[in-house]
């Protein structure tokens, strides 16, 4: 029973930073399950599942707190999804390895122009009077949706970052994340699962914890300072950075 409370935690824990960051989760979930002895590609497969219920209680939370963009959210998530494709099809002539390398010293510079960047807060702007270019957005999202086909990355990595360089506060960016990778998480959960690699006996024993840590994370967010949340942010997307380029030269990581 002390193992189950386990997961739980675990799956708490995750959630918590998932919403607070609208990351969706796999940056977590997929080394956690691998050392708990689970496969790497059923690891892989099963958080594309778990991401589902993370981000889709992440999205429920920050309705409720009127924070989603839906047209940019939906505009995202539309371009993405085909730009997923196109990504996994390009990992036959493209060497992810190098592209890692370019993109974490790229995220790097990100992390830095975000943590220095002075932050709005969500009172200072209202939500329907953010002003964004949908061209520019269809064309972010697919962007998204590529580099996620070929490095295995998920969408919000890009989707936050690239949503505040646009002149959305970070709590609607990260609300907004939440909300796209609801559809783009599903769409690769669902190939997992016709390829077999969704394991869900794992799944049923994250997933409650992961729901539950989705609406503290974004509870958590509400109450946080708008730098204080760049500057969290900032560091997982260095560390994310700082792995991506490990990975890059050939360092195992899960």
């Amino acid at each position: 029973m002390l193992r189950y409370f386990g997961y739980l935690a675990v799956g708490v824990f995750i959630g918590i930073l998932a919403a607070l960051f609208g990351l969706g989760g796999g940056f977590l979930i997929v080394p956690t399950l691998n050392f708990l002895g689970v496969e790497i590609h059923r690891a892989i497969g099963t958080s594309s599942m778990a991401i589902v219920f993370t981000s889709l209680s992440s999205a429920i939370a920050y309705h409720r707190q009127g924070r989603i963009h839906y047209r940019a959210g939906l505009l995202i998530a539309s371009a993405s999804v085909p730009g997923a494709y196109v990504g996994a099809w390009a990992t036959s002539y493209i060497s992810s390895a190098q592209l890692k390398v370019i993109f974490g010293l790229v995220l790097l510079a990100v992390a830095v122009r975000i943590y220095r960047k002075k932050s709005v807060e969500p009172n200072d702007v209202r939500l329907e009077d953010v002003r964004l270019n949908y061209g520019i957005i269809l064309l972010g999202g697919f962007t998204a949706g590529v580099l996620s086909g070929l490095l295995g990355i998920g969408g919000g990595v890009i989707n936050v970052p690239f949503l505040t360089a646009m002149g959305m506060p970070i709590h609607y960016a990260v609300a907004t994340s939440s909300f796209a990778i609801v559809f783009t998480a599903t769409a690769g959960a669902v190939e997992h699962y016709l390829m077999g690699n969704v394991d869900l006996q794992w799944l049923l024993l994250l997933v409650p914890g992961l729901i539950l840590g989705a609406q503290l994370g974004a509870g958590i967010a509400k109450r946080l300072r708008a730098s204080h949340l760049s500057g969290a942010f900032s560091v997982v997307l260095a560390l994310l950075a700082l792995r991506m380029i490990l990975t890059g030269l050939g360092v195992d990581f899960p």
